[in-house]
């Protein structure tokens, strides 16, 4: 029988392509239906880094494999409801902020992903949770922008005549960006850029984390590459 899984996307660039190429050999390799939440920092993110086609592969919209926008469900998250109902055999939460991962260790449910994972708790289902900023430091990667020190503000400039959604002009406008690559490869100068860049985790985000291991219902996993870990658990 088919397991249904909820996954919560929230707007972290690190970990979020990651997290898509596992769901997308999961969805090759076991019998599961994937429902995503996505919060509306994820939404914007996803646009940004050229997934919302990937999205739409696992997540086909029919029942139990939809989509949610958090911009399109109210205040009152009525989708979640969903987990109290046993539709799903589990909650992943990945990418997960340092925002999220804050609301969900003080008990905070005024986001969309955050209030799936109160009700997932409140419904028995099993939480599992990635987080960006565990310990130490981390090795992200950003979205497309522009080196200033390297654009020679040509008059005639190939990626923004040739930008599908009019997003550069002395900058990339990530809002509208939708991560398609195009600028990159039309600059002759070599000045579009995205890629890692080291961040320190912060003190606060790492003890976020330890108090969440001592949360019934809710495991942390240090990588996206762990969720078919849990596949014979649930």
């Amino acid at each position: 029988m088919a397991k249904t899984i909820a996954w919560g996307i929230t707007g972290a660039g690190h970990f979020l392509t990651s997290s898509f190429e596992i769901f997308s050999q999961m969805k090759s390799e076991y019998d599961i239906r994937v429902n995503t939440f996505l919060s509306s920092a994820a939404e914007e993110v996803v646009r940004m880094y050229g997934l919302e086609q990937e999205l739409e592969k696992i997540s086909c919209g029919e029942y139990l494999e939809e989509v949610f926008l958090e911009t399109q469900q109210g205040k009152s998250w009525p989708k979640t409801g969903r987990f109290l109902l046993d539709k799903y055999d589990a909650l992943v939460v990945t990418p997960a902020t340092s925002n999220t991962v804050s609301k969900i260790a003080h008990g905070t449910a005024d986001s969309l992903v955050s209030n799936a994972v109160a009700q997932a708790v409140k419904g028995g289902v099993p939480v599992y949770v990635v987080p960006v900023d565990i310990a130490g430091v981390v090795i992200s990667e950003l979205p497309y922008g522009i080196a200033r020190e390297k654009c020679q503000k040509c008059d005639s400039c190939p990626p923004k005549d040739n930008c599908p959604n009019g997003a550069i002009t002395d900058q990339i406008d990530l809002l509208k960006c939708s991560g398609c690559g195009i600028c990159k490869d039309l600059c002759n100068y070599n000045a579009i850029k995205g890629g890692p860049v080291e961040l320190k985790v912060r003190d606060i985000d790492a003890r976020n984390v330890e108090i969440i291991k001592e949360l019934e219902g809710i495991s942390i996993l240090e990588k996206p590459e762990d969720i078919p870990l849990i596949m014979d658990e649930i």
